[in-house]
Order: C-alpha cells, then structure tokens, then sequence
C-alpha cells in the first residue's frame, strides 16, 4: 500500500519543497472529504486518489496535476463544489478537478450518450489544459488495474470503453506504455479465455525462438561495434492485444504473425540512426517498401524513429526500429515526456501536436449537432494509420487511412473544403473519391460558388471533413427551410388580409404561444420543413376569416427560379421541367415537392387544399432539370454513342441509360436527361427523331 510519506519522498528528487507542502494539502483535504467512503474492494476510499498522483509521479508531472489527482473524484462525489476548491488550491487545480470530474448530474437516454458528453466535456477541459486529460488517463489505468472486485457485465463496459477511447487517446498522445497497459488488462477483462489461451501460446513460441532471438541479437552487436557505433540492441516482444487484433484484421495465424523477429536498436544521435541503419542494410537485405523514416516526417502525435524490414538468415523477416534515447523516451512516454524534458525550454513535437489535435476537437465539437455525432467524428480521428500527402508547395499534410481529396481539402483550410470542385494528385486529375497513397501531390481545384455535397460524407473519412460537411449542410437546411417558411406563410396570411412583415409584436407572441416555439425563425422553418400548414398558423391570427383564397386571387403563388435548392424538390414520377404547368404539394420533413399539374400522384391531394400549394415558374428560372425521354429504335451498332453525341450536341447531359429489348429487331431506350426548358427538351428531341433508326420518341409518363 502506498503512503503519503513514501510518495512525498519520491517527488522529493524533482520538486522543490513548497510543492510537496501543497500536495501533502490537498491529500489530507481529500482523505477528509471521503471519509467513511469504501471502494468496492473494501479499502479506503482515498487509496485511488493516492494510486493516481502515485502514476504521474512516475511521469515526473508538475505539482498542480498531483494536487488534482488527490482531488480528482472530491467535486462528484462528496458533495464539496468548485468554488470551494477554488478558494483552498486556487483557480488552476480547481478548473483541472472539474475537467477531470465526470458529467453525472446529467440523465441521458443511452449509456453511448452519456460516455459521448463526458468525452465533449474532456475535450474542452484539454483544449484550456492538456494536464486534464493526463490526469484521467492516470484515473483510468488504476481503475484498470483494480478491476477484479467488478461485477462482470460492468467489468466488460469499462474495458471497452478503455479500448474504444482511452487507449486510443493514449496513442494519440504518444504514451505508449499506458496504452499497451491499457490494451491487455482491457483485452484480459472483455475476452479472459482468448487472453489466457494467447498468452500460454505466446511462453511456448517464446522459449522456441529464444536461440535465433540470440543469434540475430549477436549479429547485429558484432557487426555494429566492428563499425565502430555504440548501440543498444534489444529484442522486441509483440503484446498481447497486439498479436490478437492482427490476428483478427489480417485473419492470421498465430504462427505466421509470431514468424516476424523484431529488434530496436537506440543510439546517441540522430545521425547514428541513418549509419546504423547502412550497417543493417548490409548486414540483411532489406525488403522492397517497407522502409519508413518516421525521423523526417514525425507520425502524427510526435513519434520518431526508423523503421525498415529486413530478410535474416534461413529466410526469417526480422523487423528493426532505430531510434535515440530521447525518441525512445518521447515514444514511451509521449506527452509527458515533456514534462520530463520541460527544462530544455522549447515545446516538444509530441506536445504541439497534441495541441493541434485539442484544437480540432473543439473545431469539430462547435460545428457537431450533438455528442454522439461528436464522438464519432472523434473515433475516426484516433485511428493510428496515417497517410502523408504533399500540397503543392511541399508542405505535409496528415490524413487518416483511406483519407481523399475531400479530406484533404478540408485538412488544408475549411473553406477551401465547401469551394472543392475538382482535384490534380500528381499533376493528373483524379475523382474527388479516389482513396489517397502516402508522397502523392495533391493540388485541390475550387469554384467561387460552389458547395459541399452531400454525397461527399459517402467517402470523406476524417473527422474534420465529416463535421464541416455535415454542419454545411445543416446551415444551408436550415436557411432554405426558413426561406421557404416565409413564403408560404406570407402568402397565407395575405389571404387573410395580413402582411408577415408588419405583424406586432403582439401577434408574434400570440403565433409562439399556440405552436410552442421558441422563436419566429423556428417556426418558420417548421412550415418551410412541411411540418405544418401554413393556413393553420394564418388561421391562428384570424379565426374568422375564410383561408381558401377565390379564385384568381391576386396573390401571386410561389416562383421557382432554379433547379438547386434542399427545401424543394422535383417529383421523379413525372419530372417537372421549365415550362410544364405545375402544382406543389407540402410534404412532412421534405419541404415542397413540385408536380406536374396532370400527374396522378396528386389526384388525391387536391382535396386537400391546406396540403396544396400554387406554383410557378420564375421568368429567369435557371438549372439543370431531369426529364424521362422513351426513345422507340431498329436495333443496329452503335446506336447508344449515336443517341449520346446527339443529346449532348444539344447541350443536354444525360444522367442514365437504360435498353429493354422488344424482338430481335426493335429496342426501347429509356433516357434520363438533364435539361434547361421545355424548349430545350422540343430541341434535343427534334435532332434525335432526325435520326435514322429512330421509330418513336417521346416523354415518358408516370
């Protein structure tokens, strides 16, 4: 068990006096505050507290994040507030406890959601001090490593949760001992029967390979001290977790995965590292591609070192990692190693990068419309494997694996993300889905005018793409659907002889109050969304007045001026274009849906006025519109490129083709076309029954 005394003893060798006074503090105060509190192995409460300033001890961290690991669980579960740590440690041990404190006055539908808003309130309290997160990582491990007195099922959900986030935010971090902790108690507590079969398998490989272990071991040292270098070579154990998940991913056995040797190799310089790996490569041949300088261009949470493959005597592939003692030390310890190193004065690579990690989360968290779409976003972003791509004027940027243009886009600047229209990898243009390789130039093509796609999130993989995509989208729903509101209201209300922009104040209260909404843009944009009626809402105001308009009212029905828009969309049975009489309909969470006045769809609708909606065409209306054309031919060769070049000589595009064989002789071609008008559509079909071959052609009917 440990002490107070024995843990101020060690922090004796790295603080100065006062500072272990504040500790010595803020333990007592802790032990006062959980008295009487057990832990579910039956000790004393205050022993967790004690284990976690014990952790960062072994981190060398400053005072303050030991004061709030004495702290850590005083605010969520005594009763004691902020404010009063605040007055006692002061503003920064206080603003640390709180981020560390877990959310539980909150009562969520769903444990998913309730570990989301935990992770969101993490991830501010990191963006203010990357301490908090070193603190609830030291929380986590020595809640991993007293698991045992756990009821199962709970015992299972924390391990998971270790893996699916803490882990991983370790990686992140760089702290590679913690994670690899992490890994196997959490590998221990979801699956204890395959960890324990895996581990009997692994001491029986271990004592097999031991000689050749030895061997490769002494070839190296003689080699690299007949070169003169001074070296440490070590063999390199393969975790548990590790061994398991690769397993499970590459569908291996556990023999071909333990058939690789692995060795690293620490040296004094960084200049050592690159003759030492010549000696190597003269020593073994390296194999083709599997040499990584993570030197150079460090991975994304600070790591470096380099790595190379290499074929060993009888065939064996023997992986080797050459590193300096400060790379070995950033590796194993990530961010907290620089809290190791802090006295050297510049901040170390680990730690700007977890900076610039932080600051994306908070990016990424403002614009998510709530914690699980967040924490989503989040898990892609913890995924290790990065690819490495160049902008055009050579600066890196990191992606995710499987990471596009798209991402790339968004990576280099948000903005340049929505006006993507195209984009050059290597100087030859490539689809904007075209999964990215590590050393590709990436030059991204942008349009003034042009806006995200919804499509785009079918194959944009980061989660900086994702959330400004989605967000975009939102706004721009949201705008269209406000719009769109205050047209349909406006023009209801007229029929009842009022104006929407000189409503009082009073009567825009009175509206609020009947449909409950918090303000007019809300209700607005529930109208626009087609969640309801906007003759109701009129009605609302005039009780009396007869809604239907006469007529030939005056009031002028809704224009439609371009084919772009979310809130209005075009029906696919029968295709509205330019020129076409039309009428809408008011579909729930849709908008306005817009039909041809004749389609049968309708029929019935139209006893429904308060669901009908009059629509026009604006003189100026603008955009590509789809028509269904049926196209009746002789079958002979060539036909399709024929109908194709036709179309398009025209200026229309065509969308899909679809050919029904009739007999050997005649075909139908069904034809989906974008046009402007219905003049453009009389034009295009004019030059098609020019054509030979051509028998019928006309528009296709629902």
């Amino acid at each position: 068990m440990q002490t107070i005394e024995a843990l101020s003893h060690r922090l004796s060798s790295y603080l100065e006096y006062s500072q272990i006074n504040l500790v010595k503090r803020a333990y007592f105060y802790a032990e006062q505050a959980h008295d009487g509190q057990k832990r579910r192995s039956g000790e004393a409460y205050i022993t967790h507290p004690l284990a976690v300033a014990d952790i960062l001890a072994n981190m060398h961290m400053d005072h303050q994040s030991l004061m709030a690991a004495m702290l850590h669980d005083v605010i969520e579960d005594t009763g004691i507030s902020k404010k009063a740590i605040a007055k006692q440690f002061g503003d920064t041990v206080a603003e640390l406890v709180d981020g560390v404190s877990k959310l539980t006055q909150i009562e969520f539908e769903s444990h998913a959601e309730k570990q989301a808003e935990n992770f969101q309130k993490m991830a501010l309290a990191m963006a203010n001090d990357l301490r908090v997160i070193l603190v609830k990582l030291a929380d986590r491990l020595h809640n991993m490593r007293t698991l045992g007195a756990m009821p199962p099922h709970k015992k299972r959900r924390i391990a998971k949760e270790t893996l699916e986030i803490y882990a991983p935010i370790a990686h992140r971090l760089g702290m590679n001992d913690i994670r690899l902790e992490f890994e196997d108690r959490g590998f221990y507590a979801m699956h204890p029967l395959r960890a324990s079969r895996l581990q009997a398998a692994l001491k029986t490989a271990r004592g097999n390979r031991k000689e050749l272990v030895e061997q490769i071991q002494t070839a190296i040292e003689k080699r690299l001290e007949r070169e003169g270098l001074i070296a440490i070579v070590i063999g390199r154990e393969k975790h548990l977790y590790s061994i398991y998940e690769k397993m499970r991913q590459k569908k291996k056995y556990f023999k071909e995965i333990m058939d690789v040797y692995a060795f690293r190799i620490i040296v004094d310089s960084v200049d050592t590292c690159y003759r030492v790996l010549g000696v190597i490569h003269n020593l073994y041949k390296p194999v083709a591609g599997e040499f990584k300088d993570y030197i150079a261009i460090p991975k994304a949470n600070g790591y470096q070192s380099l790595h190379t493959v290499l074929l060993g005597m009888h065939g064996v592939p023997i992986e080797v990692q050459i590193r300096t003692k400060e790379m070995d030390e950033m590796a194993n310890n990530g961010i907290a190693a620089h809290f190791l190193y802090k006295n050297s004065g510049d901040e170390s690579i680990s730690h700007s990068r977890a900076r610039q990690w932080v600051q994306g989360l908070l990016e990424m968290q403002r614009r998510a419309g709530d914690s699980l779409e967040f924490i989503e976003n989040v898990k892609i972003d913890l995924f290790p494997d990065e690819v490495y791509v160049f902008t055009p004027k050579g600066r890196i940027v990191e992606l995710p694996h499987g990471a596009t243009p798209i991402d790339f886009a968004y990576a280099v600047h948000t903005d340049i993300g929505h006006n993507c229209v195209a984009c050059r990898i290597n100087g030859r243009l490539a689809p904007l889905s075209q999964p990215l390789q590590s050393g590709q130039k990436v030059n991204i093509i942008t349009s003034q005018g042009a806006q995200p796609n919804p499509n785009w999130l079918n194959f944009a993989v980061s989660g900086k793409a994702r959330s400004a995509i989605r967000h975009f989208l939102k706004h721009q729903r949201h705008h269209q659907s406000v719009a769109l509101g205050k047209r349909l209201l406006s023009r209801s209300l007229a029929d009842v002889g009022l104006k929407l922009d000189q409503l009082s104040e009073e009567q825009e209260k009175q509206l609020l109050t009947a449909t409950q909404m918090k303000s007019m843009e809300d209700l607005l944009e529930d109208i626009g969304l087609g969640n309801r009626v906007a003759q109701a809402v009129a009605k609302l105001l005039q009780p009396d007045a007869d809604v239907n308009p006469p007529s030939g009212s005056i009031y002028s029905p809704l224009t439609i001026d371009s084919a772009e828009g979310m809130m209005i969309t075009f029906a696919r049975c029968c295709r509205p274009i330019p020129g076409d009489p039309i009428i809408g309909h008011i579909s729930s969470g849709k908008g306005l849906v817009v039909h041809q006045d004749t389609c049968r769809n309708i029929t019935e609708l139209r006893h429904k006025p308060e669901k009908i909606s009059y629509v026009n065409w604006a003189p100026t209306v603008t955009g590509e519109f789809l028509v269904d054309v049926r196209v009746e031919v002789e079958s002979e060769r060539g036909i399709i490129a024929t109908l194709a070049t036709r179309v398009t000589e025209q200026g229309g595009s065509i969308e899909h083709i679809k050919v029904n064989e009739r007999d050997a002789h005649n075909s139908v071609i069904n034809l989906c076309i974008g046009v402007h008008n219905r003049i453009h559509l009389a034009n295009i079909m004019r030059r098609v029954r020019n054509l030979s071959f051509v028998l019928r052609i006309n528009r296709a009917k629902n």
